[in-house]
């Protein structure tokens, strides 16, 4: 089957798009959120009790300059990339709060309908996250520590990707507690360790599906300048 034409540039947009579009849909269901991006959720769930302005998009690029310097120190080096990275993340934080109000126009509804908007957010989380791993444009830095941490180690990325979102899991738990009190879940519900547990394999199954559909080619001559 011959594959389509697929510009990277494209697929950092539509990725960031869908990656958005997916955490405000879990957001909106209360399942859960995914746990890559609960901790920033919980940090924005704290702060914005004494800081009203204080959005969930702000606390995920504030949160992600924090990744950043710890993968410098793991990687024993800084790259220019880490610098698109957090502009990636502020990019991303504009979009999900843009998502977020948008979800929240959105009809409520019972448990089916619930149940359908952490389906489709999970989805669509997971797609958004493949297509940001076959772009040169720097991801955010919950992508691009799986990435860095894959090729320098030579790991499978998949199995990077399960074990990072476990760490944070676990991350998750312990902010919840530190915040609002021992056995008290906030943002972290069963839809989290659901989560924890399919997000890396699916990921990588749409990786496949991508690329079997289609050859990313670059459509502007930029990747020297992120490298």
């Amino acid at each position: 089957m011959k594959k389509r034409l697929f510009c990277t540039e494209a697929a950092y947009f539509l990725g960031l798009l869908f990656l958005a579009f997916g955490t405000a849909l879990m957001e909106r269901a209360d399942f859960g959120l995914s746990m890559v991006v609960a901790p920033a959720y919980l940090v924005h769930l704290r702060v914005s009790s004494f800081l009203p302005g204080f959005t969930f998009g702000m606390a995920e690029y504030c949160f992600q300059a924090l990744l950043l310097v710890l993968l410098s120190l793991l990687m024993g080096r800084f790259k220019g990339m880490y610098l698109f990275s957090f502009v990636t993340a502020v990019l991303y934080g504009l979009t999900l709060d843009a998502m977020m109000a948008f979800v929240g126009t959105l009809e409520g509804g019972g448990i089916p309908l619930r149940l359908v908007f952490f389906t489709l957010g999970l989805g669509l989380g997971g797609l958004g996250v493949a297509l940001l791993f076959r772009t040169y444009i720097a991801p955010e830095a919950y992508e691009l520590f799986v990435k860095e941490l894959s090729l320098k180690y030579r790991l499978d990325i998949g199995r990077v990707k399960t074990a990072y979102d476990l760490c944070s899991c676990l991350m998750a738990v312990v902010l919840s507690f530190a915040f609002f009190g021992f056995g008290h879940f906030e943002g972290i519900k069963a839809g989290t360790f659901v989560c924890a547990l399919v997000n890396g394999p699916f990921i990588a199954c749409c990786g496949r599906l991508l690329d079997r559909l289609f050859e990313f080619r670059d459509g502007l001559k930029l990747r020297t300048y992120f490298e």
